[in-house]
C-alpha cells in the first residue's frame, strides 16, 4: 500500500517477477517491434523513455544493443521495410554478418541466416536486480508490502475497498490496482467481473560457454529465441512458448539446439540451470490489459511476454487514473 496524492493505493500482484519469458530475461524490444503505429507501440516507446530516467536515478545498467536475425525471405524482406521506416536501425546484409563474425564481434551465427537488424537502442537488463532497486526505491517512499495472498474483496468503488488476505488480516484502501496476472482473473470474477486469460508455458536455460565463442555485445534474436550474454562467459537462453501449464522436454531441447540450428560452441556449452513460468495471455483482447472497469478500480496485467518492457508505461497510466480520478 503507498499514498498517492492523498489516496491510500493497494496493489495486488505476485511476489516476485515473472520466469521463463523475454520479461524474464529482461529484454527491451521497442525499436525492432514490427509496427510503428497503435497502443503497442506507444506503450513500448514511453516505456524506453521511463527507462532512461529511472536508470539515471537509480544508477542501474542496461545492456544497450540487440540483432534480430532472418531466417525466412518474409523476415528478411519486413525487415528491410522496418529499416526505412526507421533512423534507429542498421540493416546488415549476410556480408555485413560474416565479416564481424570473422572480426570476432559476433560468434559464429547459426546456418541458414538471411540477415539482419541492429538496434542500438534497444537491448536487455537484469530485471532481478531492476526489480530489487525499485523496491527499495519504492520502500523510500512509503510502499509497504504484504506477502499474504488475497482470499477477498469487498467494496464497490464508492467507499474504500476492503481486502480480505490469508494470514487473517484485513487491509482498506480508497484506490485498488489489480496486477496479479493468471490470478487477476478470479480476483476479478469475485467482483462480478469477466477477464479471461490463458496460461502459456516458458521455459529458459543459463549457460557456460567454453573458450570458442567471442564475447560479444548486444543480444541476438533467432527464430524467436532470445541470446543473452552474461558476464563470466555466460548466457541466458530463452524461452519456450508452450500454451498450457505443462512443461515439454522436446520443447526444451529444442531450444537449446536453436531449433536444430545451433553452432557448435552452443552445443558445447554446460547447462547451469534451467527455469521456468506462466506467462498470463488475455483473450479475445491485446496485451496488457488497462482498464477501470469500477470506479477506483485499475487492472493492469495480462502483459503476456513483456511485462519488463511494459511495466514502466502501464505504471505511469495507473498513476494517471489516480491522479485525474
Amino acid at each position: 500500500m503507498l499514498q498517492q496524492q492523498g489516496h491510500q493505493v493497494q496493489l495486488i500482484a505476485p511476489a516476485t517477477a515473472p520466469q521463463g519469458s523475454a520479461a524474464a530475461l529482461g529484454l527491451l524490444m521497442a525499436e525492432v517491434y514490427q509496427r510503428r503505429s497503435g497502443r503497442g507501440w506507444r506503450l513500448r516507446r514511453r516505456s524506453m523513455q521511463l527507462l532512461l530516467h529511472w536508470q539515471e536515478q537509480l544508477q542501474l545498467p542496461i545492456q544497450r544493443g540487440l540483432l534480430l536475425l532472418a531466417s525466412e525471405p518474409q523476415e528478411w524482406e519486413h525487415q528491410q521495410r522496418m529499416v526505412q521506416q526507421s533512423q534507429c536501425l542498421e540493416l546488415l546484409s549476410p556480408a555485413d554478418l560474416n565479416k564481424r563474425v570473422n572480426q570476432a564481434a559476433l560468434p559464429e551465427l547459426p546456418d541458414g541466416v538471411l540477415g539482419g537488424v541492429w538496434s542500438g537502442g534497444d537491448g536487455q537488463l537484469d530485471p532481478m536486480q531492476w526489480i530489487q532497486q525499485l523496491q527499495l526505491s519504492a520502500a523510500e517512499q512509503g510502499l509497504e508490502w504484504s506477502q499474504a495472498s488475497v482470499t477477498g474483496i469487498d467494496g464497490k468503488g464508492r467507499g474504500p475497498w476492503h481486502l480480505r488476505l490469508s494470514n487473517g488480516s484485513e487491509l482498506s484502501c480508497d484506490w485498488l490496482v489489480i496486477a496479479a496476472g493468471l490470478g487477476s482473473s478470479e480476483l476479478l470474477e469475485s467482483l462480478g467481473r469477466s477477464l479471461p486469460m490463458e496460461p502459456v508455458l516458458g521455459q529458459a536455460l543459463e549457460l557456460q560457454l567454453g573458450s570458442e565463442p567471442p564475447a560479444w555485445n548486444g543480444c541476438l534474436i533467432w527464430k524467436g529465441i532470445n541470446l543473452v550474454p552474461r558476464p563470466n562467459r555466460r548466457l541466458w537462453l530463452g524461452a519456450t512458448v508452450e500454451p498450457g501449464a505443462e512443461a515439454s522436454a522436446p520443447a526444451l531441447a529444442e531450444l537449446q539446439s536453436l531449433k536444430g540450428t545451433a553452432p557448435t560452441w552452443l552445443q558445447h556449452a554446460q547447462v547451469l540451470r534451467q527455469w521456468q513460468g506462466l506467462r498470463a495471455r488475455p483473450s479475445g483482447q491485446p496485451a496488457p490489459v488497462l482498464e477501470q472497469p469500477q470506479p477506483r478500480l485499475l487492472v493492469v496485467s495480462g502483459h503476456y511476454r513483456n511485462g519488463i518492457l511494459l511495466a514502466p508505461a502501464s505504471a505511469e497510466w495507473a498513476a494517471e487514473q489516480i491522479a485525474e480520478g
